[in-house]
C-alpha cells in the first residue's frame, strides 16, 4: 500500500506539499498541484482521512451509547442512526454500555479528547455529570442530562392513553404492567406513571409489577412473566415492553390460559418481534427510526452550530394492530 512518502518521491516534492493538496489547505501552484493528483492516482494512493479530520479538529465520527446492542430496540435505533449519518458523511461507532459502565466513561472521554465528533447517548450506566461536564456535541435519548443537551423521546403520554383505550375497548377490569428501575431516570417511566393514571379514571384496577435493573436477557424476561403469574395478583390484562409480553404470551400458553380470550396483552415499543411472532403482538409503537434518524440530524446540527435546533423533540407513536387484545 503506498505512503504518503511515496507520493512525494514520485511526484517530487515535499511531504507538507503533498499534505497541502490533500488537505486542500494553503498555496500550491498549480503545475505542483498537477503532479501530486498524477502521483496519487499512479500510485492508487489513499489518504488517512482520519488523521486528516483530526488535524481539522474534525474526525468525521460519531459515538453512539446503547445498553445493548443486541436488543431489537437498540439494534434499530442504531441502524437509522448509521444510516443518516452516513448520507451526512460521518462514521458510526457503537458503545454497548450494559455490562461495563467504564466502557461509556471511556467514550466520554474520547469526545472531550476530540477522537469523536459527538456523542449520541441512550446510555444508563454512567452518572449523569459525566455528560455534564462535556462542552462537546452531545444528543440525548430519552433522558433529560441538562437545558444545553437536545432530548430526543418518543410522546410517551400518547402511548399510556393509546394502551388504556385498547384495554378498555377489550373490556379489562385488572390490568398489571411491567415498570423498570425507578434508578434509572428515562422519560419513558412517565408511561407507566400515565398509564397507572388513566387505568384509574376508567375504573380500572392498576398494578405495576417491578422487574429488575436494565433487563435485557431472555431469561431476565421470562423470569419476570414466571414471577407476575406466580404473584396471586389477579389481571385480564399485561402491559409491557416487547420481550416481556412475548415472555408473558409463552407464559400463558404453558399455564394454558387463552389470549386474548381470558387474556389481553399490549406492548409497547413494537419492534420486529412482534410481527414475528404468531399471533402478532397488539403494540402501541415507538418510532424508532424516526427518533434515530432525528438523533443523527440534530448532532450534525450541533457539531455544524446550526441554530434552529431545539432543546426537546417528541415524535408521536402510532397502533399496530394485533390479536393479543
Amino acid at each position: 500500500m503506498a505512503s504518503i512518502n511515496d507520493v512525494a518521491k514520485l511526484a517530487k516534492v515535499s511531504k507538507s506539499t503533498v499534505s497541502l493538496v490533500i488537505n486542500e489547505n494553503g498555496y500550491v501552484s498549480e503545475e505542483t498541484r498537477k503532479k501530486v493528483l498524477d502521483a496519487i492516482e499512479e500510485l492508487n494512493y489513499t489518504p488517512n482521512r482520519l488523521a486528516q479530520g483530526l488535524s481539522k479538529n474534525h474526525s468525521g465520527l460519531i459515538a453512539v451509547v446503547v445498553p445493548d446492542v443486541g436488543h431489537p430496540y437498540f439494534s434499530t435505533l442504531v441502524k437509522s442512526i448509521e444510516q443518516t449519518l452516513a448520507k451526512h458523511e460521518y462514521m458510526t461507532i457503537v458503545c454497548s454500555a450494559k455490562e461495563n459502565e467504564q466502557t461509556e466513561e471511556w467514550y466520554i472521554e474520547m469526545l472531550n479528547r476530540k477522537i469523536v465528533d459527538g456523542i449520541i447517548t441512550a446510555g444508563h450506566t454512567v452518572d449523569l455529570s459525566a455528560y455534564k461536564n462535556s462542552q462537546r456535541p452531545i444528543v440525548s435519548l430519552d433522558r433529560y442530562i441538562n437545558e444545553s443537551i437536545p432530548m430526543i423521546q418518543a410522546d410517551h403520554r400518547q402511548a399510556a392513553e393509546m394502551a388504556v383505550e385498547l384495554l378498555v375497548h377489550a373490556g379489562c377490569k385488572s390490568v398489571a404492567h411491567f415498570v423498570g428501575t425507578p434508578d434509572i431516570d428515562v422519560q419513558s417511566h412517565s408511561f407507566n406513571e400515565i398509564l397507572e393514571e388513566e387505568l384509574l379514571k376508567k375504573n380500572i384496577r392498576s398494578t405495576p409489577f417491578y422487574i429488575g435493573h436494565n433487563s435485557f436477557h431472555v431469561s431476565e424476561y421470562q423470569d419476570s412473566a414466571r414471577k407476575l403469574f406466580d404473584s396471586g395478583i389477579s389481571f385480564d390484562g399485561i402491559v409491557g415492553v416487547d420481550s416481556s409480553i412475548l415472555a408473558c404470551y409463552q407464559e400463558a400458553v404453558n399455564r394454558k390460559i387463552a389470549v386474548p380470550d381470558d387474556l389481553k396483552m399490549v406492548s409497547y415499543d413494537g419492534t420486529f418481534i412482534t410481527r414475528l411472532h404468531s399471533p402478532i403482538i397488539t403494540s402501541v409503537v415507538q418510532p424508532i427510526g424516526r427518533i434515530g434518524k432525528c438523533a443523527a440530524e440534530v448532532i450534525v446540527g450541533l457539531i455544524k452550530k446550526d441554530p434552529s435546533i431545539l432543546m426537546n423533540y417528541t415524535i408521536p407513536v402510532k397502533l399496530q394492530e394485533g390479536q393479543s387484545c
